[in-house]
């Protein structure tokens, strides 16, 4: 069974996006948080694939234990963005999963087409990876686990793509990369996103 992994959160208001928030409000960037929340779940539906959604924080109400039903919900573990992303692939290895894909929640671009064609590079592929923009990723998917990929990034800089690309260069990985995409952490990205998309995340919003 291949397994799709999402990284997340829960809908909180001054909890996410607090680099848009610092431009478009706390209560702005929820909209926004929202609105690639439903746009995640909306892609990843169609797939007929064992779905794990790893949270950042524990569940406080019924209301956000009930927000992704239908996926194993686990807590992220301790530790920098490589070591959380290295355990959530550990996990689904251990529970046999042939093709593995993770995720996060910010990239309005994604559709259920970028997710079939990953799991499909992955009968032909060791690494399919989704670029992101502003130089990281936005999807990372492997047959087997190669820690070297998790290990010694600058994560959440305009670096972590290059480094993986050249891990996986001197791995001898046979990569397959997606279409780049843009993910959105700022009103600069949101704004990019929506020139060259021609839609508008949150009507009404004010993007500064």
């Amino acid at each position: 069974m291949p397994h799709l992994l999402i990284f997340a959160r829960h809908p909180e208001l001054g909890r996410v996006k607090t680099r848009l928030a610092a431009t478009v409000g706390a209560e702005g960037a929820l909209a926004v948080y929202k609105e690639l929340l439903a746009h995640t779940r909306a892609v990843v539906a169609p797939l007929p694939v064992h779905k794990t959604v790893w949270l950042a924080e524990a569940p406080t109400s019924p209301r956000q234990a009930a927000e992704w039903p239908g996926y194993e919900p686990l807590l992220q573990p301790a530790g920098d963005l490589g070591r959380k992303m290295q355990v959530a692939f550990e996990h689904a290895f251990a529970q046999h999963a042939g093709q593995v894909l993770i995720i996060g929640t910010d990239c309005p671009g994604l559709t259920t087409a970028h997710l079939t064609e990953a799991f499909e590079a992955l009968h032909t592929h060791d690494v399919v990876l989704g670029p992101a923009a502003d130089g990281g990723y936005y999807l990372l998917g492997m047959r087997q686990l190669y820690p070297q990929l998790f290990q010694g990034k600058n994560w959440s800089t305009a670096t972590v793509r290059a480094e993986t690309l050249a891990d996986i260069r001197n791995l001898n990985l046979r990569l397959h990369q997606l279409p780049e995409l843009q993910d959105i952490d700022t009103s600069a990205d949101l704004n990019a996103w929506q020139i060259s998309s021609g839609r508008t995340l949150v009507p009404g919003l004010r993007v500064v």
